[in-house]
């Protein structure tokens, strides 16, 4: 997965894909991982989808899992179970942190990000006190927009977000998504009414998780 752009003043760079397998993706993540540590290749951010696959966090209960058996891939990231499929943009921030022991930190960055995210779209979003990822709070109920999971080894982050753009939700009611089972899961377009593709999205997604990534790596 080569760099295909760096944008001017940034310290991180951006290598944007489409479809990729969850797991090809996963390799390529411990290879630039490999590549930052050893400082012979820019912080960097990928952004792509994944066909429709089920990712497992440590913190994963049984529970929680498809129960008709469903294959679920068992990941080394933080957080429990959720889904990635077409219509939701993944981002990989694979970066040196200035403070490698601050994760909650880092974290909240990425939440911050994706909350100017949608606001720029005009939903209202919001952290949620215990829980990570970023939520629409309202008369509804509570709805999860964003997942996120991390890891970080050697002072530099894997994994990400996954922002729910225009997927089929569908697919979140065979699981218990982030093992939380009293809220549900929602998407761009679903809060906006409207059609909304990957395309629209991902120049505002860049551009907002490109200030955040500054404020915590180096």
């Amino acid at each position: 997965m080569p760099v295909v752009a760096n944008p001017r003043e940034s310290v991180i760079a951006l290598a944007r894909h489409g479809l990729v397998e969850y797991t090809k993706a996963w390799d390529a993540q411990r290879a630039i991982h490999q590549e930052v540590v050893d400082m012979i290749r820019p912080n960097t951010l990928l952004l792509l989808q994944h066909p429709s696959v089920y990712t497992a966090g440590r913190r994963t209960d049984e529970s929680e899992r498809p129960q008709d058996g469903t294959p679920v891939i068992d990941v080394d990231r933080g957080g429990r179970i959720t889904w990635h499929g077409p219509g939701q943009l993944v981002g990989y921030p694979i970066v040196r942190l200035a403070k490698p022991t601050e994760l909650v930190g880092f974290v909240r960055e990425i939440e911050f990000g994706l909350i100017a995210v949608c606001a720029e779209l005009g939903i209202k979003a919001e952290c949620s006190a215990g829980r990570s990822g970023v939520w629409i709070r309202d008369d509804k109920g509570d709805r999860k927009i964003a997942a996120i999971g991390i890891r970080v080894a050697k002072g530099v982050t894997m994994h990400g977000f996954a922002l729910n753009v225009s997927p089929d939700l569908s697919a979140f009611e065979q699981i218990v998504p982030c093992g939380i089972p009293d809220v549900g899961v929602t998407s761009i377009e679903k809060e906006l009414g409207r059609t909304i593709n990957i395309d629209e999205v991902t120049p505002i997604v860049e551009r907002h998780l490109f200030e955040s990534l500054k404020r915590v790596s180096i």
